[in-house]
């Protein structure tokens, strides 16, 4: 006997075996018991969700042998035809074959007929949307009056280019993609029934590759058993796929989390070796610190998984956060790399940059804020530094991420610089080399007062969201080299006549400016004259104060 492929030998062949799609069978058992059969269903959805298996069972549920019910007999004349696909009463037609006039015309005509076999004669048509307009306007009549012996069955995984005259015809079921977990709880169930080998991680892999399709599942199923030699493991099943182990996605943490930057880059090019997509490496990552930060927070993970476990306790539930954000945003900016793994190895690296210093270096003695604690690159450590002039005031090491744009170079000053307690606001920031958005988020705020430990700043409710996350800690870092000493920043908010922020300022200036600039435009006479006799008008979106 030939081999038939899984997906084809594991098709459902009753509702109670579908996988994922309850509302449906719910919806169909209901009708098919209480006898209220509507003539016309539309079954949407992408490939692989179970469209046409539904309609085959619905269709054999309507013809058995034994009484029309929502759990046909499987065994009887009509439903051996039906899973055989040779029910002479079931007419399956692939519209993306047969898109034209003529091919609806004959199934027109057909219909007038009565069943041969069954009580009803069932039409199938897959992927409806191909018809062509000609077609579907020929189907219209018989798709609203059928006779009372037809009924229509659609499918397509484009409902929105069918007309709005097909779909008000129509009862209409969306079908949804199958989540990882069930495209996995179904391949196991396979395995143990075809007696194959298969280890858990294997399975997970093929139910992600798989995209919400179970056929797709299937089939990538298949393959693994034929890659592997008749068993399914994680290393064959990840060289299949192109992708990457778990256990080699958490070594790249560990070198992340140790600060060691050799082991990093070694890592990297292990795993490149095997030519992945270097973005589904990063969404690996980001889902092992997605679990992460689920056991460190709400300690959904079992004894199980004991090296996670480890992890979670050993990484600080901030720096998992901060890493999480940077794997999707180096995913995100993958194609604009100048290739794929340097803009893998770029993300990794800015989490290397963020990562804590080791234990014993003494960051902590010397108020150092965790966040802003850079791991120098390893050559770095190899070249002793020629003299320089001592710094107005000493700088911390810059966090390596493209987020926060770091200051100028500073050079020596001819003389001490003032202390920073009596700077300015806006003199303050210069000091402190705030760039980019640490730059956005100190222009909007207003400085209320230095005291021991703790700048406060006022800010107003329209931005407040700057005022979270990651960028804080950054501008806490900055303003403590400034004032030399650590400091904390505390945010107020600044409602009505509150002092003007840096930002407000700038803008009050600039539109006094630019209303002394149409002021003087206006009552400028050759202006005036052109208005008056060439019905001119002032652009006003046009005019720019002088930029001196």
């Amino acid at each position: 006997m030939s081999y038939q492929a899984l997906a084809r030998k594991w098709r459902p062949r009753r509702f109670s075996e579908l996988v994922g799609q309850e509302h449906v069978v719910r919806a169909l058992s209901h009708a098919l018991d209480g006898g209220r059969i509507h003539h016309a269903f539309l079954f949407t959805g992408t490939r692989g969700v179970g469209k046409t298996t539904i309609a085959r069972i619905f269709a054999k549920s309507l013809n058995c042998e034994r009484g029309q019910s929502a759990d046909p007999c499987g065994v009887c004349g009509v439903c051996t035809e039906v899973d055989a696909g040779r029910f002479v009463d079931l007419l399956e037609i692939d519209a993306a074959s047969n898109t034209g006039i003529d091919n609806v015309r004959e199934l027109i005509d057909n219909a007038q007929y009565s069943p041969s076999r069954g009580r009803y004669k069932v039409y199938l048509i897959d992927e409806v949307h191909m018809l062509s307009k000609s077609a579907f306007n020929a189907l219209l009549k018989t798709l609203e009056e059928p006779p009372g012996h037809v009924k229509f069955l659609l499918a397509t995984t484009d409902p929105q280019k069918l007309p709005v005259t097909v779909l008000s015809r129509c009862i209409k079921f969306n079908l949804k993609r199958l989540t990882p977990e069930q495209i996995g709880g179904q391949i196991r169930h396979i395995l143990s029934a075809e007696t194959i080998e298969g280890d858990a991680e294997a399975v997970e892999a093929l139910a992600r590759a798989a995209d919400g399709s179970l056929r797709d599942g299937l089939s990538l199923l298949d393959q693994a058993i034929a890659h592997g030699g008749g068993v399914v493991h994680a290393a064959d099943v990840h060289a299949m796929l192109g992708t990457v182990e778990r256990g080699r996605v958490r070594l790249l943490l560990e070198a992340i989390a140790a600060g060691d930057g050799p082991a990093l880059l070694a890592e990297i090019r292990r795993i490149a070796e095997f030519a992945p997509d270097f973005a589904q490496v990063l969404d690996e990552l980001a889902s092992l610190l997605h679990r992460i930060q689920l056991q460190q927070l709400v300690a959904t993970v079992g004894e199980e998984d004991a090296v996670l476990a480890a992890l979670a306790a050993r990484l600080d539930p901030q720096d998992v956060q901060l890493w999480y954000q940077m794997a999707i945003t180096g995913r995100r900016d993958l194609p604009l790399a100048p290739t794929p793994r340097t803009g893998f190895e770029m993300s990794l690296l800015r989490m290397l940059a963020f990562a804590p210093a080791p234990v014993g270096s003494g960051d902590e003695a010397d108020g150092t804020p965790r966040a802003t604690r850079a791991v120098p690159p390893p050559a770095a450590a190899a070249v002793a530094p020629s003299p320089a002039p001592a710094p107005a005031a000493p700088r911390l090491a810059e966090p390596a991420s493209p987020a926060y744009a770091p200051p100028p170079a500073v050079s020596a000053p001819a003389a001490p610089a003032p202390p920073a307690e009596t700077l300015s606001w806006d003199a303050l920031i210069e000091r402190a080399g705030l760039r980019g958005p640490l730059g956005q988020l100190a222009q909007h705020s207003v400085l209320l007062g230095i005291e021991e430990g703790q700048v406060r700043l006022g800010v107003r409710p329209e931005h407040e969201h700057l005022a979270a996350g990651p960028l804080v800690e950054v501008l806490e870092a900055r303003l403590g080299e400034a004032l030399e000493r650590k400091i904390r920043v505390k945010f107020e908010r600044q409602d009505g006549d509150a002092a003007e922020s840096p930002a407000a300022r700038r803008a009050r200036i600039e539109a006094a400016r630019l209303r002394d600039a149409e002021d003087a435009l206006r009552s400028d006479p050759q202006v005036q004259s052109l208005i008056e006799h060439f019905d001119g008008r002032l652009v006003q979106s046009s005019i720019r104060p002088s930029s001196h």
